[in-house]
Order: C-alpha cells, then structure tokens, then sequence
C-alpha cells in the first residue's frame, strides 16, 4: 500500500467540524452561498466550508483557487485578527487569493461583493461560460490562418 502523505490530507476531526459548519451557516453567508451554488454565478463552482487542511474555507473556488471568507463580529477581536492574518498568509502562499467580507456588507451590499468575487474570479483567469459555449469562428484565429 502507497504511504506516500497525500495532498491536503486532512484530519477526520478537520473534516467533522466543516460538516457541522454546512449545517449552521449564518445569514450572510446564506445569502451569499445562494448566488453561487450551483454554478449559478457565471459558471464556477462554489463548494462550502471546504476543509484546506489546517484550515476551513467558508467558500472555495478550486478553478480559480479563490477563497472567500465571510466574517462577522467574532472576527473583530485581537487574537482572532492575527489568526486570521496567519490562515490568510498560509493560503496565498499555496497559492489561493483569499477575499474577506464582513457579514455586515454582504448583507448591506451583496452586489458589490459580488462585483468583486467576480472580479477576482475573470483575474485569475477562469473562462467565462460564454466563451465555453461560443463555437471557434471558421474565419478566424490560428487554426483558421494555419488552414489558408
């Protein structure tokens, strides 16, 4: 049997405690998750309170490696400030763009939150579905030149 450590191995007590978090999620982030589950919210899909060991996303984007947390008063203090400094730190250094959003606007102004996950997500480079859907024009592009 392979013992070689996995990717983003993580702990079954990790894995517990975000199953628990889907089951109780507060009003923003509600909110939030009902314009992106699906792949509602052009295209991408949204997975919730993903464990990314040694931490929990509220909101993932794997195509765009984008995490979205969503942070209420809880957040405010001292020591959860630096906590939160740290995870943001581990998770750009993995390579993810994490966006922090207070409760407090995503429930006062949920389109301009999403004017920017939107922004960060085109900035990453993730392909609009658009542009998944659009058949390659006969006329134009490399392929096209390479034929004449």
């Amino acid at each position: 049997m392979d013992k070689r450590p996995r990717l983003n191995e993580v702990s079954p007590r990790l894995r517990r405690f975000a199953r628990a978090q889907r089951h109780d999620m507060p009003h923003a982030e509600a909110l939030f998750w009902e314009q992106v589950r699906g792949g509602r919210f052009r295209g991408a899909k949204f997975k919730r309170q993903v464990p990314i060991s040694p931490f929990i996303a509220d909101f993932f984007c794997a195509s765009a490696k984008l995490v979205v947390e969503i942070d209420g008063p809880v957040h405010e203090t001292d020591d959860r400030r630096r906590r939160d400094e740290a995870r943001n730190a581990w998770l750009a250094a993995q390579g993810f763009l994490v966006l922090c959003f207070s409760t407090d606007l995503v429930l006062s102004n949920p389109g301009a939150v999403m004017d920017a996950v939107g922004a960060a997500i085109a900035d990453r480079g993730y392909p609009s579905p658009a542009s998944l859907r659009e058949a390659p024009s006969a006329t134009g592009g490399e392929f096209a030149s390479a034929l004449s």
